[in-house]
């Protein structure tokens, strides 16, 4: 029968020192809120249930914390704030349901690994009852610490409580705990709240468990999978290692940034073999780049579908609706909202392209507009493969170019242009001789009255 496991999730906080309008575990990391990250994580670790303890913005973070998983998620409210320990028993009824293990998490650290997850289930199947995740700290004032004895956990002692033989120890408690689900309710039930605080610590867990026979055990994870989120600072913090980490992924499967440090990426960025990007480019959520695509400096992508081998930018954004085809691209200084721009069309410069459809091998030039909002509603325009839009040309929606039109330099068009035809729509040009320089003539004597009326003594 296949191992069942239960992550119970506390996602309660109030985010006081955060001092925000939403509950903290709602503020992104790689554009996915936090708690979206450790439910995740915790999915691909093989918990087969979340329990999600909330408080502020219930249903907000029920739902951010649902999406995208494949295991059920299940709310259940905390209205008192009485101690991490009385938070995970706010989960009673999901637990006594029956799991081989339950693991608690923190809604605010979205860091952690789901290998160092699934090493504490590792743990458990070969015997022990009480799993701690703990890190070696450079400075681990402030922090837990995690006793051991004979290669078994004994405590977990707060700092301000631990003696200065136990202040030397750098296994730091790292707050993630999982334990036996047969034994999860006794347990948690058995804690207590005799300290200064009144408050219920899980951390008392262990030495509740020894003191029943049970067997305890550390393992170590890296420092950073623990990183928890209080502050603005903090939530920089963890958006500075995510980041890091997202992008040493990208460049080991084949990606290369020239500058990783001045590119953001976002959780779901897909990165296609030989892809260039150079420095200061930002993906938002949703972009997908083909493979050898180049993604030049100073670049601005969301939402969007990059065909192999295009180019974009420098300085290009690319708004949600966007698919460009292969070899296409799309220049600097050009916008593309909700467009699809076909195979090796070429949008080159000073653009604007929205709610549009692009041929294949057609050709936008500098300056062109597609003027696709009324005040009402947006409208489509339509361009043929093969189409040459001359500069400075505005296209007002909705409206169509058939293939290989040419669309002259300059023009308001209004009205559809059939394939193969030429369309012109300007002011005939009129070109008066001499009269440019009886222009200047008149602006020096202009200037010369006004220099005499300036200098004449007064009356």
């Amino acid at each position: 029968m296949a191992r069942t496991s239960l992550a119970v999730v506390l996602a309660a906080g109030d985010a006081t020192r955060m001092k925000s309008s939403k509950s903290k575990v709602l503020h992104p990391v790689g554009n996915l809120p936090l708690i979206s990250h450790v439910t995740r994580a915790a999915a691909a670790a093989g918990v087969t249930r979340v329990a999600l303890v909330v408080g502020r913005d219930a249903e907000q973070v029920t739902k951010a914390a649902s999406e995208g998983l494949a295991v059920p998620v299940t709310p259940v409210e905390q209205t008192e704030r009485k101690g991490t320990g009385h938070a995970v028993l706010m989960a009673r009824d999901v637990i006594t349901e029956g799991y081989d293990d339950v693991v608690v998490l923190y809604g605010d650290a979205p860091l952690i690994d789901p290998q160092s997850l699934a090493a504490a289930t590792s743990e458990r199947q070969k015997g022990a009852d009480v799993v701690v995740l703990g890190f070696r700290a450079a400075d681990p004032t402030g922090y837990g610490r995690l006793l051991e004895r004979d290669g078994e956990l004994v405590a977990i002692r707060e700092h301000k409580e631990a003696s200065e033989e136990e202040l030397a120890v750098d296994f730091c408690n790292g707050g993630i705990i999982t334990f036996s689900g047969a034994k999860a309710i006794s347990l948690l039930e058995a804690i207590g709240n005799d300290n200064a605080k009144g408050e219920y610590y899980l951390t008392d867990i262990v030495e509740i468990a020894r003191a029943e026979g049970l067997k305890c055990v550390a393992i170590e994870a890296p420092e950073e999978d623990m990183m928890g989120c209080n502050t603005r600072a903090e939530l920089a913090e963890i958006e500075h290692v995510w980041q890091a980490r997202a992008r040493q992924a990208a460049m080991l499967s084949g990606v290369s940034m020239v500058d990783p440090k001045s590119v953001f990426l976002s959780h779901d960025t897909e990165l296609g073999n030989d892809v260039l990007i150079e420095p200061n480019v930002w993906f938002g959520p949703g972009v997908r780049v083909g493979a050898g695509a180049v993604i030049h400096a100073f670049s601005h992508v969301e939402g969007a579908d990059i065909g192999a081998n295009a180019v974009i930018g420098p300085f290009a954004r690319l708004r949600p609706g966007t698919e460009l085809g292969e070899k296409a691209k799309v220049g600097n200084f050009c916008e593309i909202k909700k467009a699809r721009v076909g195979d090796g069309a070429k949008v080159n410069h000073l653009s604007y392209i929205g709610d549009a459809v692009i041929g294949a091998g057609a050709n936008i030039g500098a300056g062109t507009i597609t003027c696709n909002y009324d005040g009402q509603n947006k409208h489509l325009t339509e361009i043929g493969s093969g189409a040459f839009i001359g500069s400075n040309s505005s296209l007002v929606a909705p409206i169509k170019i058939g293939d290989g039109a040419y669309v002259g330099s300059g023009s308001v068009v209004t009205m559809d242009v059939p394939d193969d035809a030429l369309a012109i729509a300007r002011a005939r040009q009129e070109t008066k001789p001499g009269r440019a320089q009886r222009l200047r003539d008149k602006i020096a004597a202009i200037k010369a009255l006004k220099k005499k009326a300036e200098t004449a003594p007064d009356a």
